[in-house]
C-alpha cells in the first residue's frame, strides 16, 4: 500500500500547525469549572505527568539548578535573566497590540529601547532602573481577552501546570516568536539558550517555594494545581474580582493534608 506525501512550503506548515493547535483549543475550552472552581476531567494522566515531572525536578532540575547557583556568581546569572527578559519584549509587545493595550505596547517598546541601547544589549535592566518596569504578557492572556475561556486543567511534561488555553498560547508564542523568525538560525538557537539558562536560575532562585510545594506537600499535584490556577487567574484579571468562571480557590490550603 503506497501512502501519499504531501510537501507543503514552511509557511503553509506554520498556518497549519498554527490552525491545528486553533482548533484543539476550541474543543478543549467548552467545559466550565467544578463547584471547586476546577476544571481537571484528565486528572489521572494529569497526576502520572506530574509524577514525571517531579522525578525530573528530583533527578535533574533541582541538583543542576543548585549546581548553577553555586558555579555562576550572582551578576552573571542577573545579567542571564535580564538578556532573557529582552528577548522576551518583542512577543510582548506583539501580544500587547493583539490585546489592544497599546499602552503596554508602548511601555515595552520603549524598554526594550532602552535596555537595548542604554542597558549593553540587555544585560543591564536599565528601565527598571529608570521607572520603566515590563508589561510581561503571553498569548495565552491574548486568548483571554479574545473571550476564550481557559478550558481544562493540563500538566505538560517538562513544563509544569497549564489549561488548554495557555498550552495553546505557549504553543502560539514559541512557534511565531519575533526573535526566532527574524534573526538567522545561530542566534535563534543562543537566544534559546540564554532563555533555558535563565530557567534554570529560576528554579535556583525559588528553590525553598518549588520544594515546599513538589515535596513537602500532602499532595503535591493537588497542591500546585490550585497555585497555578489561583495566580493564574489573578494576573489575567489584572488583580480584580474574579469572574463566575474563575472562582476563588484557596492556594495556600492543601486539601489533602492530614
Amino acid at each position: 500500500m503506497q501512502v501519499l506525501k504531501i510537501s507543503l512550503p514552511g509557511s503553509l506548515r506554520l498556518r497549519a500547525l498554527v490552525a491545528g493547535v486553533g482548533l484543539g483549543l476550541l474543543a478543549g475550552c467548552g467545559a466550565a469549572p467544578g463547584p471547586d472552581g476546577v476544571n481537571d476531567p484528565f486528572e489521572p494522566t494529569n497526576r502520572k505527568i506530574h509524577a514525571f515531572n517531579r522525578g525530573v525536578d528530583q533527578m535533574f532540575l533541582g541538583p543542576t539548578s543548585k549546581g548553577y547557583g553555586r558555579v555562576i556568581p550572582k551578576p552573571v546569572s542577573r545579567a542571564i535573566g535580564n538578556l532573557a527578559d529582552t528577548l522576551d519584549l518583542p512577543g510582548d509587545i506583539a501580544n500587547n497590540l493583539l490585546q489592544f493595550r497599546v499602552g503596554d505596547a508602548a511601555q515595552n517598546t520603549l524598554r526594550l529601547g532602552t535596555n537595548v541601547f542604554f542597558g549593553v544589549g540587555g544585560i543591564f535592566d536599565t528601565s527598571t532602573m529608570l521607572g520603566l518596569p515590563g508589561k510581561p504578557t503571553d498569548f495565552g492572556e491574548t486568548l483571554h481577552v479574545w473571550g476564550f475561556g481557559e478550558g481544562a486543567y493540563l500538566e505538560v511534561p517538562f513544563s509544569g501546570p497549564s489549561t488548554v488555553r495557555d498550552a495553546t498560547g505557549t504553543v502560539v508564542d514559541i512557534v511565531m516568536n519575533p526573535v526566532r523568525l527574524a534573526v538567522p538560525k545561530r542566534e535563534a538557537m543562543a537566544a534559546t539558550a540564554i532563555k533555558l539558562f535563565s530557567r534554570v536560575g529560576d528554579r535556583d532562585r525559588f528553590s525553598e517555594t518549588i520544594e515546599s510545594i513538589l515535596y513537602d506537600s500532602a499532595d503535591s499535584y493537588a497542591q500546585a494545581r490550585l497555585l497555578y490556577l489561583q495566580n493564574r487567574r489573578f494576573t489575567l484579571n489584572r488583580g480584580a474580582a474574579t469572574t463566575t468562571e474563575d472562582e476563588y480557590i484557596d492556594p495556600y490550603e492543601d486539601p489533602y493534608a492530614e
